[in-house]
């Protein structure tokens, strides 16, 4: 494989980048019991993940005017997550990475997400196990 088509594989996007009129929207370290592994006690008992999410946001030529509805808006990242989480149980962190990623791209001002997942008590010795994925428009 030639170095130039490995660099563009793995060439991770600039979130914040004025020359691309793009901002970074971000949750850091969001706690939340989850249903979530392979494991039978998994199944049965509810264990915390951490949950981190980077959206890079195309910005729009009009103003903000200060409104909350012309900016993607943490607070409903925050509950969507909330949401997916609830909404029953997951055998693998990556799919609950995916199905947040999809979520997201939903809006069309969101040009590409990072998810990371952890798991908490997963692993013992460990401070956390997990997932981290990437998603960009085509």
């Amino acid at each position: 494989m030639s170095q130039e088509v490995h660099k563009n594989n793995v060439t991770s996007i600039k979130y914040a980048d004025a020359s691309r009129s793009v901002r970074h929207v971000f949750v850091r370290d969001l706690l939340i019991p989850s249903s979530i592994g392979i494991y039978d006690h998994e199944k049965e008992d509810r264990q915390k993940i951490r949950i981190n999410i980077d959206l890079c946001v195309k910005e729009d030529s009009a103003p903000l005017n200060d409104e909350y509805v012309n900016v993607v808006c943490y607070e409903k990242v925050v509950n969507n997550i909330k949401n997916i989480v609830s909404s029953g149980h997951f055998e693998l962190v990556e799919t609950l990475a995916e199905k947040i990623a999809e979520y997201n791209m939903i809006d069309t001002r969101i040009v590409s997400v990072r998810v990371r997942i952890e798991k908490l008590e997963a692993i013992e010795n460990t401070t956390s196990v997990g997932v981290e994925i990437e998603r960009h428009r085509t």
